[in-house]
C-alpha cells in the first residue's frame, strides 16, 4: 500500500503542477471560474448557496463587533440607504464607554439621594414614628428593587442601545406603550432635574429675614435657580465626561455628610450634644422672641421677668395678667438629641399624626389644662403646618427613592450594558436602602420626638436637626445637601435628553423628529437644550407645590411598565427571550408592577387619574399619527371576533425577528390502514414547539376526492389520536390529488390562514430511496426540497427518524452539535436552544463547530464566535475546524476516486427501453454534457446528462462488497469498459483495482479515457467535499445526542439528483441522530432586546 500511495503522490505531483484537489480527475484548464473559487475551501456542497447564504467565517466577525453607540435603536436596526451613506462618509466618533461603577452604580446612587433625606426625613419618622416610616421606606424600596429585576432581566435580553428605559417597554410592549410611558418618564425626569435645582437655589434664602423676605423670595430663587440651571446645562453639553467628574465630587461630599450623620450617631452614645429645647408644660416653643427659657430670674436686685414673660403677660411686671395655660404650667428645657443610648426610641416607635394647626406636644409630661381652655397665642407654639397621614408620607418620600434608571438611560454610553445595568442597579438601589433604613432607626433612637415632628426647626433657632447631629460641624450637611441636588440636578440632564432623542429617533411621534440630531459622537444637543427649556420654564413659575405628585405618577407608571413588559415575555416565553440576568420571575413582576399600581393610588388617586389620562392621550396620537414600526354562546362569539381581529393585524406583514418561531408544518406519510409511519416525526415536533406557536401536521394521498375521501377521514383520525398522544397541540390536514407530487405540492401550498401561515417544513428522510421499487419517493423529497427554497420556508429533515428520543425518554448528559458551515438566518443557533426547553434535551450542553479555511485566522474565528453567542445570550462550546490542505496528503485523492465509484443511479423502471450491446455487461455510465466517441457505439443514453449508475441493488455503503453484477448473474472480465468494482478482501484491506498492482498502473487509471476525463467536474468537488466533511463530523460528534448541520441545496439540473442524494448519504454517514437544516432566507435570531 506504500508502495501504491508514493507511486500515486509521484504522478499527482508532476501532473499540471496544480495541487488543486480536482487535478488527478480533471484537466485544469476545463476550471470554471467557479471551481477556481472554492478549490481548496471544501465547500463544492454550499457553492450554490455562497451568494444568498455567507460562509460563517467571512460574516460572523461583523455580527460578533456590534457598536453600542447612543445613536438610539433606529441605527441598531433598519436604516434608509441615504443615511447609511451619510453615516459612511462622516467620520465615526465614539462615545465613552464606561463601567459599572462610573455608569451606572455612581449615578443611580447620586440620582437617589436626594435633598429629602437631610431635610424631611426627620420629619417623617416624628410623624409616622420609626415602625411606620420603616414600613413605608421599606414598601418604596422593594417597589425599586423588584423593578429594578425586571429591568436586569429586560436589559440582559440583548444590547440596549440608548433609550434605556423607554427601549425596553417600547421593544417589548410595542411602540404606543413605549412612546407614552417614555414621554412621561422624560417629563418626570426633567421636572425631577427642575426639583434638584429649586433646594441649590433656595439655600441662598436662609440669611433673609424680615419683610421683605416673602417679596424677595420668587425673584431671588429665578435668578438663582436660572444661574445654576445654565452652569448644569453647559456642562452637560461640554460632554458626558464632565459630568462624570464633576459628578464624582459632587457624590463625594453627598458620601462624606451621609457617613458625618453615622458619626455624630456614634458620638451622641459617648457625649450627646447640647441641644436645648424650650417647653411650656408639654409644648415646645418657638426659639424667636425670648433668650432665656425661664418664666423670671433671680437677680441681686431680686426677681426680675424675661423676655418670655412678656410674650405671654401683658406687662413685664409680676403682677401683670397672664396667659392661663402660661400660668398653670412651667417652663422646661429638654435635650433635643438626648442620644443614642437614652432610650428615647421607645417612645419614638409609633406614629403621631396631626391636623394643620395641632399643637406639636411632647409625651409624657405632666400639663395642667381646664377642660374649656381655648388656644391662646397660638403663633408662639410650634405647630403643624399640614394634615399628615400616612399616604402623605408616601407621596413625600417616595421621589427619594427615585432615580433607579440613571443608568439604564445611560446605556448607550456603556461599555457592557448587559453587565453593568443589572450590577450597577441593583448594587445602588441596595446601598440606598440600607442607608435609608437605618437612617429611619437611628434618627428615632437619638432625637426627642418634639424636634422630630418640627418639621422647619422653629423650636431649635431654625437649626436643621440632621446637621446638629452630624459630626463634626453641621456645615457638612448644608454642603452635602446642596450638592446633592446639584449631582441628581446633573444626572437628570443628562439622562433625559438621551431619552428624548431616543424616542425622536424612533420616529414613533413625528413632531419630536428634530430632537434626534445631535453632535457627531451622539451628544443629544436639541434635546438638551428641551430639556433646559422645560426646566426654565419651572424656575420661572416658581412653585412644583401642584406638579410635583404627578412627577411621582409618572416615574411610577414607568416602573409600573417595565414590570408589565418583564412579566409577559416570561409568560409567554417567546424564544428571543434569554435573559443573562436569570434572578427574575414572572410573579416577582407582577408583585412589583401591583405595588407601583397600589403606590400611585396611595400617593393620590386624582393625580394617578390625570397621569392615566395624559399617558393614554399620548398613546392615542401615537397609535393614529405615528407608531409606523413593526418591532407581536356570547364567549365563543368574543373569541371567534378576537380571532378574527388578530388574523386581520397578522397580514400587515411578517413577523419582527424578535417573534419568529418555526410555525411547522409536519408532513408525515401513512400505510395503507392509515396509520402514521413516522411517529416519531411527532415526538421531535413537540420537543421543538412545547405548545407554542403554530402546528400543522399534513399527509398526502394518491386518487380522486370523492373516491378517497373515506380514507382521508381515517387519516385525519389517525393524525389527531397520534397528536393527542404525543401532546402535539396544532392542526391536522389531509390533501388528496392524482399523485403524492401534486397532493405533497399543494399541502405545502395551501396549509394555513392569512397570516398563521407556516414557515418551516419538517420531513423525515427518505428511508429506502435506494430500493428499486421505490423510485418516485426520493424524486418527490428533491422537488419538496425545490419548492420549500422557492417559498423561502425553512426546512428541517431529520435523518434515522426512528433513532430520535421519545417524549418520555431523558437524556442525563451528552450534547448537541451544530456543524454552522454556512450562514443560514441563525436557525442552527435558534433549534437547539428551543430543543433545550424541553426536558428531553434539557441536561445536554451545546457545541457549536465551524470551519475555516487556509486562509482563514481560526483564532479569530473562534474569538467572534464566541462575542457572537454572548450577545446572543445562548451558551455554547466553541471550537473551529480547519480543513487542512489536501495536497500534502495523497491518500485522499484516492477516497474521492472510492465513492464516486460508489454513486449509484436508481434506474427508473421508465428506463428499461435503455437498450445494451452487451446485456452480460453492466456499463458504467458517467456523466457528460455532449456525445463522447467511444461511448456512443456501446450505450444509447436517454438524457445528455449521464449519470454514474450501478446496479441499483448493489449497496452504497463503503464497507460492503461493491461488485456491480451482470444481469444474467455472471461478470464478463473481458469487456473493454472500465469496471469500478474494488472490493474488500476477508481482512478488511481494499483489493487492488485491475492493473493497479503497479505505479503505471495506478498511472493507467487516471489516463483513462473518455471516462475520467468526462467526470462531471461539479460532482467531484461535491463529493470530496461531503467526504471531508463528514470525516470530520464523525471525529468530533459521533458520541453526539444530535447533529445539527446545514442541508446543501439540490442542484439546479434535474439530472444530478441521483447525485444529490448520494452526496447527503455520504455527509451523513456514520451519525446516529442527525438534522439536517436549510434556512428560509430570513433572520430568525437577533442580538437585540
Amino acid at each position: 500500500k506504500s508502495t501504491e500511495r508514493r507511486a500515486l503522490s509521484a504522478i499527482l505531483e508532476k501532473g499540471d503542477g496544480n495541487p488543486k484537489e480536482s487535478s488527478p480527475f480533471i484537466n485544469s484548464s476545463d476550471a470554471t471560474e467557479k471551481s477556481q473559487k472554492y478549490d481548496g475551501k471544501h465547500m463544492a456542497l454550499f457553492e450554490e448557496e455562497m451568494e444568498t447564504s455567507p460562509m460563517v467565517s467571512t460574516m460572523i466577525s461583523s455580527l460578533a463587533n456590534y457598536s453600542s453607540l447612543p445613536q438610539g435603536s433606529k441605527e441598531h436596526e433598519e436604516e434608509a440607504d441615504n443615511e447609511e451613506e451619510d453615516k459612511k462618509k462622516k467620520k465615526p466618533v465614539k462615545a465613552p464607554q464606561l463601567g459599572t461603577l462610573m455608569g451606572v452604580y455612581l449615578p443611580c446612587i447620586q440620582n437617589i439621594f436626594g435633598v429629602i433625606l437631610f431635610l424631611r426625613m426627620t420629619w417623617m419618622v416624628g410623624i409616622g414614628g420609626v415602625i411606620g416610616s420603616f414600613i413605608i421606606v421599606f414598601m418604596c424600596c422593594s417597589t425599586t428593587m423588584l423593578t429594578a429585576i425586571s429591568m436586569s432581566a429586560i436589559a440582559t435580553n440583548g444590547v440596549v442601545p440608548a433609550g434605556g428605559s423607554y427601549y425596553m417597554i417600547s421593544r417589548s410592549l410595542g411602540p404606543e406603550f413605549g412612546g407614552a410611558v417614555g414621554i412621561c418618564f422624560y417629563l418626570g425626569t426633567t421636572f425631577a432635574g427642575y426639583l434638584y435645582i429649586y433646594p441649590a437655589a433656595i439655600f441662598k434664602m436662609e440669611g433673609l429675614e424680615g419683610a421683605e423676605a416673602e417679596a424677595a423670595m420668587l425673584n431671588n430663587m429665578r435668578v438663582y435657580g436660572t444661574i445654576v440651571l445654565s452652569f448644569m446645562a453647559t456642562v452637560v453639553f461640554v460632554g458626558v465626561k464632565y459630568v462624570n467628574k464633576l459628578a464624582l465630587l459632587f457624590l463625594a461630599c453627598v458620601i462624606l455628610s451621609i457617613l458625618a450623620v453615622y458619626a455624630g450617631v456614634i458620638k451622641t452614645a459617648i457625649e450627646p450634644p447640647d441641644f436645648p429645647v424650650c417647653l411650656l408644660g408639654n409644648r415646645p416653643l418657638i426659639s424667636k422672641g425670648f433668650d432665656v427659657c425661664a418664666k423670671t430670674l433671680e437677680s441681686g436686685n431680686g426677681t426680675v421677668t424675661t423676655k418670655l414673660w412678656s410674650v405671654f403677660c401683658d406687662s413685664p411686671f409680676l403682677n401683670a395678667t397672664c396667659d392661663e395655660y402660661f400660668v398653670n404650667n412651667n417652663v422646661s428645657f429638654i435635650q433635643g438629641i438626648p442620644g443614642v443610648m437614652s432610650g428615647i426610641l421607645k417612645e419614638n416607635l409609633f406614629g403621631n399624626y396631626l391636623e394643620k394647626g395641632d399643637l406639636v406636644a411632647k409625651k409624657g409630661i405632666a400639663t395642667v389644662e381646664g377642660p374649656d381652655d381655648t388656644l391662646t397665642n397660638s403663633n408662639r407654639y410650634v405647630l403643624a403646618d399640614i394634615t399628615s397621614f400616612f399616604t402623605l408620607l408616601v407621596g413625600i418620600y417616595f421621589p427619594s427613592v427615585t432615580g433607579i434608571m440613571a443608568g439604564s438611560n445611560r446605556s448607550g454610553d456603556l461599555r457592557d450594558a448587559q453587565k453593568s445595568i443589572p450590577i450597577g442597579t441593583i448594587m445602588a438601589i441596595t446601598t440606598t436602602s440600607i442607608v435609608y433604613m437605618s437612617a429611619v432607626i437611628l434618627f428615632g433612637a437619638c432625637i426627642e420626638g418634639v424636634v422630630l415632628r418640627d418639621k422647619f426647626g422653629e423650636g431649635v433657632n431654625g437649626n436643621l436637626v440632621i446637621g446638629t447631629l452630624a459630626w463634626p460641624s453641621p456645615w457638612v450637611i448644608v454642603i452635602g445637601s446642596f450638592f446633592s441636588t446639584c449631582g441628581a440636578g446633573l444626572q437628570s440632564l443628562t439622562g433625559a435628553p438621551r431619552l428624548m432623542q431616543a424616542i425622536s429617533r424612533d420616529g414613533v411621534v413625528p413632531i419630536l423628529r428634530v430632537f434626534g440630531h445631535g453632535k457627531a459622537n451622539g451628544e443629544p444637543t436639541w434635546a438638551l437644550l428641551l430639556t433646559a427649556g422645560i426646566c426654565e420654564i419651572g424656575i420661572l413659575i416658581a412653585s412644583l407645590d401642584a406638579v410635583a405628585p404627578i412627577l411621582s405618577m409618572f416615574f411610577l407608571m414607568c416602573y409600573m411598565f417595565v414590570n408589565l413588559a418583564c412579566a409577559l415575555q416570561t409568560l409567554l416565553r417567546t424564544p428571543n427571550w434569554r435573559p443573562r440576568f436569570n434572578y427574575y420571575h414572572w410573579a416577582l413582576s407582577f408583585l412589583g408592577m401591583s405595588l407601583c399600581l397600589s403606590l400611585m393610588f396611595i400617593c393620590s388617586w386624582f393625580y394617578a387619574i390625570v397621569a392615566m389620562v395624559i399617558a393614554g392621550s399620548i398613546y392615542k396620537y401615537i397609535e393614529f399619527r405615528g407608531a409606523e414600526k413593526e418591532w407581536g354562546d356570547g364567549i365563543r362569539g368574543i373569541s371567534l371576533s378576537a380571532a378574527r381581529y388578530a388574523l386581520m393585524r397578522l397580514e400587515e406583514g411578517p413577523p419582527h425577528t424578535k417573534n419568529w418561531r418555526p410555525q411547522l408544518l409536519v408532513l408525515v406519510s401513512t400505510d395503507v390502514e392509515q396509520n402514521v409511519e413516522q411517529p416519531r416525526l411527532l415526538s421531535l415536533t413537540n420537543q421543538l414547539k412545547a405548545g407554542k406557536g403554530l402546528t400543522i401536521v399534513g399527509t398526502a394521498l394518491a386518487g380522486t376526492y370523492l373516491e378517497n375521501h373515506p380514507q382521508a377521514q381515517r387519516a385525519e383520525q389517525s393524525l389527531r389520536k397520534l397528536m393527542e398522544t404525543e401532546k402535539v397541540k396544532g392542526f391536522c390536514q389531509v390533501t388528496i390529488s392524482s399523485n403524492m407530487r401534486d397532493a405533497t405540492s399543494h399541502l405545502l401550498q395551501a396549509s394555513g390562514l392569512g397570516g398563521l401561515m407556516h414557515n418551516t417544513v419538517l420531513v423525515s428522510w427518505p428511508r429506502n430511496w435506494k430500493q428499486a421499487d421505490d423510485l418516485q419517493t426520493w424524486r418527490d423529497f428533491i422537488e419538496l426540497v425545490r419548492e420549500t427554497t422557492a417559498a423561502h420556508l425553512a426546512l428541517l429533515v431529520p435523518k434515522n427518524i426512528a433513532a430520535f428520543p421519545s417524549n418520555g425518554e431523558r437524556f442525563s448528559e451528552g450534547h448537541i452539535d451544530v456543524w454552522w458551515i454556512v450562514h443560514d438566518g441563525g436557525m442552527l443557533m435558534l433549534l437547539p436552544f428551543l430543543l433545550r426547553q424541553h426536558k428531553v434535551w434539557r441536561k445536554c450542553k451545546m457545541r457549536i463547530f465551524t470551519v475555516a479555511q487556509m486562509d482563514d485566522n481560526s483564532i479569530q474565528m473562534k474569538k467572534d464566535l464566541t462575542t457572537f453567542l454572548y450577545h446572543l445570550r445562548i451558551d455554547a462550546e466553541v471550537e473551529v475546524v480547519e480543513m487542512v490542505s489536501l495536497s500534502t496528503d495523497t491518500s485522499v485523492f484516492i477516497q474521492p476516486f472510492v465513492f464516486l465509484s460508489q454513486i449509484q443511479s436508481i434506474t427508473d423502471s421508465s428506463r428499461g427501453s435503455i437498450r445494451r450491446k452487451n446485456p452480460a455487461v453492466v456499463t458504467t455510465q458517467l456523466s457528460v454534457t455532449e456525445e463522447q466517441p467511444g461511448v456512443s457505439s456501446k450505450v444509447e443514453k436517454p438524457e445528455e446528462e449521464v449519470q454514474l449508475i450501478h446496479d441499483s441493488t448493489s449497496p452504497t455503503s463503503p464497507a460492503t462488497p461493491l461488485t456491480p453484477a451482470s444481469e444474467g448473474g455472471a461478470q464478463t472480465p473481458g469487456s473493454a469498459q472500465v469496471q469500478m468494482t474494488w472490493t474488500e478482501k476477508a481482512d478488511g484491506e481494499p483489493a487492488k483495482p485491475p492493473g493497479a498492482s503497479t505505479p503505471q498502473g495506478i498511472k493507467d487509471i487516471f489516463n483513462m479515457k473518455p471516462e475520467w476525463e468526462n467526470l462531471n467536474q461539479s460532482n467531484v468537488r461535491r463529493m470530496h467535499t461531503a467526504l471531508r466533511l463528514n470525516g470530520v463530523i464523525v471525529k468530533k460528534s459521533s458520541e453526539a445526542k444530535l447533529v445539527l448541520l446545514n442541508m446543501p441545496g439540490p442542484p439546479n439540473n434535474r439530472s444530478g439528483d441521483e447525485n444529490y442524494m448520494e452526496f447527503l448519504e455520504v455527509l451523513t454517514e456514520g451519525l446516529n441522530r442527525v438534522l439536517l437544516v436549510r434556512g428560509g432566507g430570513r433572520e430568525v435570531i437577533t442580538i437585540y432586546s
